[in-house]
Formats: structure tokens, C-alpha cells, sequence
């Protein structure tokens, strides 16, 4: 895998792709080719030729280079959205050189009084590019940055073009839509301050003839956790244009002083010639070989206190679910809101962050030391970006929140958002989560967010307000960041509301993501079958919670609740004190058989057969090696007595023998599972023993791991857990 700048021709070449630009004769960067691997003479002849094309097409009412910009200006022909702005400032390129090794590079222009940078970076191991800038301001004044975009995406000319997206709100994220891109602007964005549960910062774009197994997709993802636009502009005769990068429209400007570089966050890339699945699956490898941290590990079963008990919290009430969780094979227990302060519901308390003594009177330890006795780590919810009105913290310092003078800022939640852009703040809520870590044996943390940006002033620095959508994520990285360094047992799940900020940018820095707060199990199947598009099953933390459920009072088996969840991170969440004896017998079961196939889960390849709601469907992991696999069947609603088509698996090896099946039969012919009623669901768990060659016209002996036959396949048999 290698990055090549010769004759001012870019040539990145990828295991499985390959993608181009060269810079005109008025140093202006156009793109040539994203696709399969091509050589530096294909390269080089895609630059003569493109350019001989847009140099004919040109009118009096086109641009050569409209819609072919590897990164577009401001300023002169551009008569398209730009991807870099500087207000009245008229933006041209001048190329100064390029910086490069064989997986990486920079080309670096000057354009007036500001330097740009635009950088790329390959892997050995995957067709993902990361592209991101850098711009400097050399000048002796402040330069307004009105927009600077992490890459701009050109997709290749083509008949038609269709958008995938993972659009929703709050309790539905993450829903996977697809539609046709017609001429004009496409526009997604989130204008919250954080990632949004309404738009992830995701797109596929491929020709309408793209299915989860076969055609070409071209898709990309930012890393970032705030306020972000991605804008599609397609003109007829034109290719498809993205632009993506960190800001909403509007947001500015963000004012860059002298001799100060701005950084965008890592937009980036990925061609695949294999449908959606294998796009996903593309993007799930280099999430867990590139972004996450601690990818390796294996993720415990936890249980969170937020639905058995809400804010009536105290350490009594807190061991005896700790004792019941741990009975049950739990290995972490998350006390979740009601801890610290005055708080004693959502209107008091937040940003107090020392222990409740009236709640536990002789601080948090002696629970801490109660649960690590039943065998489980210990971990806490905060909330470090927010504050009551009602907190001795903002009655010290109401200057702290987003506001403007003069007017009352405005209550979501009855909660107001911190100003982490002041240095001030900032440095604050570290202390506060260093002094708690320090204090406290925690091997967890739930960071959670529970309100979008609003009133964004900062009266006290009228100057800096612009700063404001970039450098409170940047804060937010650098205290997570530095409290890991500093605390490197403590995991941390990220959460807002739910999945208001699953990004890469957060997972680079995380180890999980709550999904949603929606833990309907029907629900969850469509979330996490969008999540699914790019984040991978080791990030996805799903709950098993009472019924019925708080979102749609829907009531739905223990065992299908269960198997929902255990198609990610497995947690519990709900009011052990009131589970059956039956229901607590079959939990601990459930989790046992979890145990013993969650590193196929979490570490596998995921395979997605069909579609949540159609039918039965399932989602499939398989391990590198093909050996082992996990598959997890579901049907939803039983229609008149019409037996289910059978479930054909993806992935496997086709010489291997699972249980009496070939591989190859599995995925050609598949199986007939006995499902009956609403809401079934059945985990196999599948494991190759030989191979045709060896076994051929033999006898397929019970498998010595203590499998049972169930259908001509190795089902678990929850007795042997």
C-alpha cells in the first residue's frame, strides 16, 4: 500500500483500490479516479485525458473544474459550495510542494496569506483513506474561517445515483434510509453541538443497483462528535460531489489568529466492489484495527442500577442488585444517575460532583468494595458538560453556560450546557473527573450528554464565540484523552441521550457506544441493523430491560430480549428485585451462553441475512479463521402457517463440516429452522471439525465439545454452559 506525488500526479493505491488527482497548470487539484487499482501510467493518463475533456467542455457558463475539485475553493470559477471559505476573501491555489512517505502525504499550496494543507493516509490492511487539512494563517491579522471541510468526495460519472444515510431522533437512531440523488444539493447536518441522534456522519452512495451482497458503493464517515454538514452537489454532465467536515451551515466564523493552524478532524474513505456487507464490513475492520482503542479486548456483561431504580439511590438498595446481577454472571455494576450532590431528580444537582453523604455516608468505597467481593468491576455515570441551574456550581459561576447577556438562557431537561470552550471550564471538569478517579476504584465510566447546544454566546469574550462548535469537542477530547493516560484501567462508554454522539471521532477515545435509550427489543433490531452499516457489534452496547418497556409499552419474551442484545455488547438493565425465579434461571443461563460466544460477536465479521420485519432474518459473526460462528435467528411475527424460508449463512469456509453440514451447503442451500409464533429467536453456534477432504462419505460424529444436532446443526445446549 503506497502514496505517490510524481509529475504532480497523486496516486494512492489501497490492498483492493486505487484513487487519483493531479493538479492542473493553474495548481488547482482535480480528481480522476476512485475505484479498482490502477497503475502511475493509468494515472498519469487520466490526468492528461480529464484534462483535455474539461478544457473542451468549458462554456461561458461552466467552470473546467467545477464539480471535478479535489478540495474546492472560494473564490474565482467556483460556482459550486466550497469546501473552504474565508468570507470576502477570495481563495486561489498556488502549490508550494508535497511532503510524503509511502503511506502518507500532504500537498501544500498557498493561497494569499494562508497556508492549506491536504493530507492523506493508507493502511496496509484496508481500502479506508483518511483525508483531513490543516490551514495555517500567516499573516499578521485574524483570518475568518466561514467553512473548512475535511475532504471533498468526487464519485465517479455514472447513469444515477442513490444515497444511504442512518437518519432518526432520539429513541430511533440510526435508521437506515436509502433514496435516489437528483440534481442540486444534497444536505445533511447536525446543528446540535453534538453528532445528533438525527443524522450519524455516514453516507454510501452507489448506482441503485447495489444490494447487501454485490455492486460498487462508495461511502464515507467523519470523525467527529459536534456540529457537521455533509453536502452532495450534482449538476447535470457532473460527477457527485460530498463535501464533509465539522461545522453546521452558518456556525462561524471561527476566527484564526496569527500564526495559528487549524486542524479539521479525519474524513474518511472507502470504495468497495461488494455491496453493502462487505462495505461494512470493510469499515468494522478498520474501526477496530485503527479507531478503537483496547479493540482486542473482550467487553463484560454489565448491569446498570438507571431502571431498577432511577435517582432513589443509596447503598443498600445498590448491593442487593449487585448480588443479584453478579448471581446472575455479571461481571461490571454501573450505579447510574443519583449519586453525587443535591441530586435527587433531573431538576438539582448536576455539576456537584462529590458523593451524596446523606445517600452514602461513608462515600462510595465500601459499595465499591461490596461489589468487587461478588467478582465485578465497579463503574459510574456522569454527565461533566452540564448543570442544574439548581447546583451550587452554577450558583458560583452562572457565567460558565452558553448564553447571551441579557437573556435567559433556554432549559432542555432542566439542565444548561457548560462553556468547555473556556479554558477555565475546561480545566474544571477534568479536576473534577481526576479528584473522582483518583478517589474511587473505578473501572468504568458512562459519559453522557443529555441535551443539544442552544443560546451559543460567550458574552465575557465576544471575539472567541465562533470558537465555540470546534473547541468544545476538542475539550471534551483532551479531558477523556488525558484522564485515560492518567487512569488507564478505566473503560468509558460514551452516551448521549442514547446515540447522540456515535462517531469515530468518539470511538477513538471510547471503548463503547450506548446505543439508544430505546431498549425495546423490536426497536433495537432496526437500530442496530443501521448502526450495523459502519460501527461494529464490539462497540454496541445493548440492555436487556423490564417489559413493558418506558418508549411503546411493548411487551415482548425474555428469551427474544436476550437474544437482541446479545448481538453487541451485552448488558442488563433492568429491576432485578421483581424477576421470577424462571425469568432469573433463564437470565443466567442466557448470559452463560453469551460468555461463551461473545468473542465471536464482538470480534468477528458480521454478516447481516435480511432485513429486520421481513420475515425470518438473522445476523451472522464469523470468526478470521472460518472456524467458529455464531448465527442469531429471528422472527418477528408468524404469518398464517406458511413455514420460513430457509436461513442461508455467509462466510463460512465451504470445505469445512459444521455439525453435519458442509459449508458450502450452509451457504447454498442454507437450513430450516423450527420458529413458531411472535417474536422467536434461536443463537447457533457453529464450529468446523475437518473438512470434506477428510471426511467425506463419513460418519458425523457428535461433536466433542458436547453439541447437540438441532437441524442438521451445532446448537448450544444451555445444560453444557
Amino acid at each position: 500500500m503506497s502514496i505517490s506525488f510524481a509529475h504532480r500526479v497523486l496516486l494512492i493505491s489501497t490492498p483492493g483500490t486505487s484513487y487519483s488527482a493531479y493538479l492542473g497548470d493553474d495548481d488547482i487539484p482535480i480528481h480522476t479516479h476512485w475505484g479498482a487499482r490502477i497503475t502511475v501510467p493509468d494515472a498519469e493518463y487520466l490526468a492528461r485525458s480529464t484534462a483535455a475533456r474539461l478544457e473542451a467542455e468549458w462554456t461561458s457558463f461552466r467552470s473546467a473544474a467545477n464539480g471535478h475539485e479535489e478540495y474546492p475553493l472560494d473564490g474565482g470559477l467556483q460556482f459550486g459550495r466550497a469546501a473552504l471559505s474565508l468570507g470576502d476573501r477570495g481563495v486561489a491555489w498556488s502549490f508550494v510542494g508535497a511532503v510524503h512517505g509511502d503511506r502518507q502525504v500532504e500537498l501544500q499550496f498557498a493561497a494569499g496569506e494562508v497556508r492549506i494543507g491536504l493530507h492523506y493516509r493508507v493502511y496496509d490492511d484496508s481500502d479506508v483513506i483518511d483525508r483531513w487539512v490543516t490551514l495555517r494563517n500567516d499573516s499578521a491579522s485574524t483570518v475568518d474561517v466561514h467553512r473548512l471541510d475535511s475532504a471533498a468526495w468526487v464519485l465517479p460519472e455514472q447513469a444515477a445515483y442513490r444515497i444511504s444515510t442512518l437518519t432518526g431522533r432520539w429513541a430511533a437512531e440510526s435508521r437506515l434510509s436509502r433514496h435516489t440523488l437528483g440534481e442540486g444539493r444534497f444536505v445533511l447536518e447536525s446543528r446540535r453541538g453534538i453528532t445528533s441522534h438525527h443524522v450519524n456522519p455516514w453516507f454510501a452512495i452507489d448506482d441503485r443497483a447495489a444490494t447487501e451482497e454485490y455492486g460498487e458503493v462508495y461511502s464515507a464517515a467523519l470523525h467527529w462528535s459536534g456540529s457537521w454538514r455533509m453536502l452532495a452537489q450534482y449538476e447535470i454532465d457532473e460527477p457527485v460531489q460530498a463535501l464533509f467536515g465539522w461545522g453546521h451551515e452558518d456556525f462561524g466564523p471561527r476566527a484564526l489568529e496569527p500564526g495559528e493552524e487549524l486542524e479539521t478532524p479525519v474524513s474518511s474513505g472507502l470504495f468497495s466492489a461488494g455491496g453493502f456487507g462487505t462495505t461494512s464490513r470493510a469499515w468494522h475492520a478498520y474501526a477496530l484495527k485503527h479507531v478503537l482503542p483496547g479493540a482486542g479486548d473482550v467487553r463484560p456483561v454489565l448491569f446498570n442500577s438507571w431502571e431498577a431504580t432511577g435517582f432513589d439511590v443509596d447503598e443498600a438498595g445498590q448491593v442487593e442488585l449487585a448480588t443479584r446481577a453478579a448471581d446472575l454472571g455479571c461481571e461490571l455494576f454501573v450505579l447510574d444517575d443519583g449519586w453525587f450532590g443535591g441530586r435527587v431528580d433531573d431538576r438539582t444537582g448536576l455539576g456537584d460532583w462529590w458523593v451524596n453523604r446523606e445517600r452514602f455516608p461513608n462515600g462510595l468505597q465500601p459499595l465499591i468494595a461490596k461489589v468487587q467481593a461478588l467478582g465485578m468491576g465497579f463503574g459510574l455515570w456522569v454527565e461533566p458538560e452540564m448543570v442544574n441551574p439548581d447546583s451550587e456550581l452554577y450558583r458560583a459561576h452562572p457565567d460558565w453556560v452558553y448564553h447571551f447577556e441579557g437573556r435567559s438562557p433556554s432549559l432542555r431537561r432542566n439542565q444548561l450546557v457548560l462553556n468547555l470552550a473556556r479554558p477555565d471550564v475546561a480545566a474544571w471538569a477534568f479536576e473534577q473527573l481526576d479528584s473522582l478517579l483518583s478517589a474511587n476504584d473505578l473501572q468504568f465510566v458512562k459519559w453522557d450528554m443529555n441535551r443539544p447546544f442552544a443560546d451559543t454566546g460567550w458574552p465575557a469574550e465576544p471575539s472567541r464565540q465562533g470558537r465555540i462548535w470546534f473547541d468544545h469537542v476538542t475539550a471534551v477530547y483532551e479531558i477523556i484523552d488525558t484522564l485515560r493516560s492518567k487512569h488507564p484501567g478505566v473503560a468509558v462508554e460514551a452516551c448521549s441521550g442514547g446515540g447522540g454522539r456515535v462517531d469515530l471521532g468518539m470511538m477513538a477515545r471510547t471503548d463503547q457506544f450506548w446505543t439508544s435509550d430505546n431498549t425495546d427489543a423490536l426497536d433495537r433490531r432496526y437500530i442496530q441493523h443501521g448502526f450495523s452499516q459502519v460501527y461494529p457489534a464490539r462497540t454496541m452496547s445493548c440492555w436487556v430491560t423490564d417489559v413493558p418497556t418506558f418508549i411503546n409499552k411493548r411487551t415482548v419474551p425474555l428469551r427474544y430480549r436476550f437474544h437482541v442484545a446479545m448481538a453487541g455488547v451485552l448488558g442488563i438493565g433492568g429491576d432485578l428485585t421483581e424477576w421470577s425465579a424462571e425469568e432469573l434461571s433463564s437470565a443466567r443461563d442466557l448470559i452463560a451462553e453469551y460468555k461463551s460466544v461473545r468473542h465471536v460477536i464482538q470480534h468477528g465479521a458480521q454478516y447481516r441475512l435480511g432485513e429486520p420485519g421481513r420475515g425470518v432474518s438473522a445476523v451472522q459473526y464469523v470468526t478470521d479463521d472460518r472456524q467458529e460462528s455464531v448465527v442469531i435467528v429471528y422472527q418477528e411475527a408468524q404469518q398464517f402457517d406458511s413455514p420460513a424460508r430457509p436461513v442461508r449463512f455467509r462466510g463460512l469456509d465451504p470445505q469445512a463440516v459444521y455439525g453435519d453440514l458442509s459449508g458450502a451447503a450452509l451457504m447454498s442451500s442454507g437450513v430450516h429452522l423450527s420458529l413458531t409464533g411472535d417474536y422467536a429467536s434461536e443463537l447457533l453456534h457453529l464450529r468446523a471439525r475437518g473438512s470434506l477432504g477428510a471426511d467425506a462419505g463419513g460418519d458425523h460424529a457428535r461433536d466433542a465439545d458436547g453439541l447437540e444436532e438441532a437441524g442438521g446443526l451445532a446448537q448450544e445446549d444451555p445444560a453444557d454452559q
